[in-house]
């Protein structure tokens, strides 16, 4: 049984930060995860340049980002502990080096072992942001700030996703990749100057031990280095991030062949209607700080994704003239995004329901190590339906991985809310 925690110091400090210090955090970690989204996007957009200079497949070549993911994926767990052992900032920061690392390395490979390494140094420097991103922002936004801080979050990555592409393409065409490389590498230390130069503002508040096991000194109770493993709600977490992101990359990765080959698309057209469900996304993560300021988030995520699978089933199910597809896109997306900010609440809700904040880190890295998952997954779970020309399937399937995604938030709801 759950019972209402007492109210700490941190707490009570934090509901009176004035709101210019809550933009100055917001503002600097969403710009930390915008560079990290950007560098999710190192290599793919130079993949011409890379497989025509080494003489590598698409098979070759796509494996450097599996490696991105599969090492992400496993950092993100163990990142977390060293959150909240060393202190966010410190581990952020760790993070940015990687990515610039990664980038020097790029701008010096000369064949496919490096790109491999370079696959694996920026997915160590990728591990590190969602449990460093949130546990910064928990613990120096005050609470009504919370889901506009998660919304601008979400919304900055999108940006830096959509950045990436323009700005490596337009180099590496007027310049070569290598250069193009070196200029990645000259925004991560950009980036990693700025939170140098601004570390006071993402220090730990007053009043918190980083490493401590008992959270504020006393006002949290004692706990194991892994007993937040032991909380069914952590693993409906894990369980939902896994799904949504499951069908997400399922989407991103097989959007254009599928509309193409269901609805008639060109390939500009089908590229076209992907970016609509980007761009659509974008604004539902927006809206979605608004709606959760509201509360009952586990019932908006339900009712978000809900919409966004019957919106698939009917993409998937029904012949559609170009002109409606794109629309359409666009709501999957904007209801998708939605739920973006509820999510991140719950999850947070999933932290301290038992752990007060002494697990935040731990907490965040092993949850958000289910989008890694989900994104590594995709190719593997879709690609046969590809392969095997069931494109509606493909939608199907999109749609049941979100219907199973809402019974997870619906199950993290019940276990986290105090009686």
């Amino acid at each position: 049984m759950n019972h209402p925690r007492p109210a700490t110091p941190l707490a009570t400090a934090q509901s009176a930060e004035p709101p210019a210090r809550d933009f100055e955090v917001i503002s600097l970690i969403g710009f930390a995860h915008a560079v990290s989204h950007f560098f999710h996007l190192l290599l793919p957009p130079l993949f011409p340049w890379l497989m025509n200079d080494f003489g590598l497949s698409f098979s070759a070549i796509g494996m450097t980002m599996t490696i991105f993911f599969v090492v992400s994926a496993i950092g993100q767990a163990l990142a977390g502990f060293l959150v909240d052992r060393y202190g966010a900032a410190r581990v952020l920061a760790g993070g940015i080096a990687c990515f610039a690392a990664a980038a020097l390395l790029l701008a010096l490979a000369d064949g496919y072992a490096m790109l491999a390494l370079v696959g694996g140094v920026a997915g160590l420097g990728n591990s590190v942001f969602h449990p460093a991103d949130f546990t910064v922002l928990n613990r120096h936004v005050s609470s009504p700030r919370l889901p506009h801080a998660f919304s601008i979050h979400g919304l900055s990555g999108n940006l830096g996703w959509a950045l990436a592409p323009v700005f490596l393409t337009a180099l590496a065409a007027a310049f070569g990749w290598r250069l193009a490389a070196l200029a990645a590498a000259g925004l991560a230390l950009f980036a990693l100057a700025l939170l140098f130069s601004r570390r006071q503002t993402l220090a730990d508040p007053p009043g918190w031990v980083a490493g401590a096991t008992s959270g504020l000194g006393g006002g949290e109770p004692a706990m194991s280095t892994f007993a937040f493993l032991r909380a069914p709600g952590v693993w409906l977490c894990f369980l939902f991030f896994l799904l949504i992101t499951t069908a997400f990359g399922a989407i991103q990765n097989f959007a254009t062949p599928i509309l193409q080959n269901l609805h008639g698309l060109s390939l500009a057209a089908g590229a076209t209607a992907l970016s609509a469900y980007l761009a659509g996304g974008a604004g539902g993560i927006l809206a979605g700080g608004f709606l959760a300021r509201k509360g009952e988030h586990e019932k908006l995520i339900a009712a978000a994704l809900l919409v966004a699978a019957l919106l698939a089933l009917l993409v998937a199910g029904v012949p559609l003239a170009a002109p409606a597809v794109l629309p359409l896109m666009a709501a999957i997306g904007f209801c998708t995004g939605i739920a973006g900010p509820s999510r991140d609440l719950l999850v947070r809700r999933a932290a301290t329901s038992r752990f007060g904040q002494a697990a935040y880190g731990r907490v965040y890295g092993f949850v958000y190590s289910g989008l890694d998952s989900g994104l590594a997954l995709a190719p593997l779970v879709f690609g046969g339906l590809m392969d095997g020309r069931r494109f509606a399937a493909v939608l199907v399937g999109v749609a049941a991985l979100q219907g199973l995604a809402v019974l997870t938030a619906l199950g993290v709801g019940a276990t986290t809310r105090a009686p």
